[in-house]
């Protein structure tokens, strides 16, 4: 039986070159209107100038509200959808834009688990041949090597190599996502995108799965990129965490700094809204009011500025720049407040300042200070509390 951790060496870091992915100032923007002849009227601008990097075997959690380009950037990385502009670097190549030749040898690198376990799975296929459905197309075992080879992916992702000849119809949610998984690790891929992997699925058995996504990690050594839309989830596996909104990279940090320290306000208001499981805990909400502002043809300046409680007369003139606070580089956040600051323990007293002074003015401060913050973004007490 061909043994499944025998790629994981190759995927561990390796000195000076740790990084597996790295994404430079990718754009990407749809036509939302045209005329009669076919010409470009108006752009939706889904993702701007994102850049970050994803280290060999590490946990990359991206995450923003439902429309913030995360998904885009996914499928960019994966080959599904050609970026406007920017470069896309795996493992030390650039896959920008490769032949349709390249992109298919490139897949059996890079492999997608789709949100819905349903829609993802060909019912007319056996469990079987959709998970040696890779092995085949890129020739990686002889065919009489093939059904161990399943009987091994099914046992690594909790299955029993039984059901290998089995129908997608005759499994649940979180079975079928298991199966989705299989197929993606028989390849031997370095990094895998997570495209809302457990959005799908009931809550007891979202945490099987991220469990399982875990374990996979630590045994095997590839990397993942996960997306999602629930701070609370990503918490639980990501090792770093971008924050996205409206296109663009608000922060970037380890993942417990940002938990522990969010420096951007818009990464703050996500962490008000995650629910306490203690019910005497009263957590303080962050309510945005206003509309998101429109992706085609956006205004100037930050993408948060209209609903944010802290801007500054910079916000509505130009976009901050995504940058690193402290010599070390661990945490960036796009900001204004914190133009100048070099110091990430100023920059957290800073951002726990903005928070405290919320609490403190539940009716918003003075007009005439320069930061004050609207009635309508004040902190309200969570009626679910």
């Amino acid at each position: 039986m061909v043994d499944i951790q025998d790629r994981a060496a190759s995927a561990a870091p390796a000195a000076g070159d740790d990084v597996l992915l790295r994404v430079e100032h990718l754009t990407k923007s749809f036509v939302a209107k045209s005329s009669v002849f076919g010409k470009p009227l108006s752009y939706v601008s889904a993702v701007d100038d994102v850049s970050f990097t994803i280290r060999r075997g590490e946990v990359f959690g991206l995450v923003g509200e439902s429309g913030c380009g995360k998904t885009t950037v996914g499928r960019m990385i994966a080959g599904l959808i050609a970026p406007t502009s920017g470069t896309i670097t795996f493992d030390g190549r650039d896959i920008t834009a490769l032949s349709p030749r390249e992109r298919r040898a490139l897949s059996r690198d890079i492999q997608l688990v789709f949100q819905d376990p349903y829609a993802s799975l060909d019912p007319r296929m056996t469990v079987s041949e959709i998970i040696s459905e890779p092995i085949v197309a890129h020739g990686l075992l002889p065919a009489d090597q093939i059904p161990g080879r399943v009987a091994e992916l099914l046992e690594l992702v909790g299955l029993s190599p039984s059901m290998a000849t089995r129908y997608p119809h005759e499994f649940s949610g979180g079975q079928r996502q298991r199966i989705g998984i299989a197929r993606a690790l028989a390849p031997k891929p370095k990094l895998i995108i997570c495209d809302e992997a457990v959005s799908a699925l009931d809550v007891s058995v979202q945490a099987q799965v991220l469990n399982l996504l875990q374990d996979l990690k630590e045994r095997l050594g590839f990397a993942y990129l996960f997306i999602a839309h629930g701070l609370n989830v990503v918490k639980h596996v990501s090792d770093r965490v971008g924050v996205m909104y409206l296109g663009k990279l608000m922060e970037i940090s380890e993942g417990n700094d940002l938990y522990r320290y969010p420096l951007c306000p818009y990464t703050q208001a996500l962490l008000s809204a995650i629910p306490s499981v203690d019910p005497t805990v009263r957590r303080k909400r962050i309510i945005l009011e206003g509309d998101v502002p429109s992706p085609i043809d956006p205004a100037p300046g930050c993408r948060f500025a209209s609903r944010c409680y802290a801007k500054v007369g910079a916000c509505e003139v130009v976009f901050p720049e995504l940058r690193p606070i402290g010599a070390d580089g661990g945490h960036e956040v796009a900001c204004h407040r914190y133009d100048g600051l070099d110091s990430v323990e100023r920059a957290r007293e800073l951002a726990e300042e903005l928070q405290t002074g919320m609490a403190r003015a539940p009716y918003g401060r003075g007009a005439g200070e320069t930061n004050a913050i609207p009635a309508t973004a004040a902190p309200q007490e969570d009626p679910a509390a």
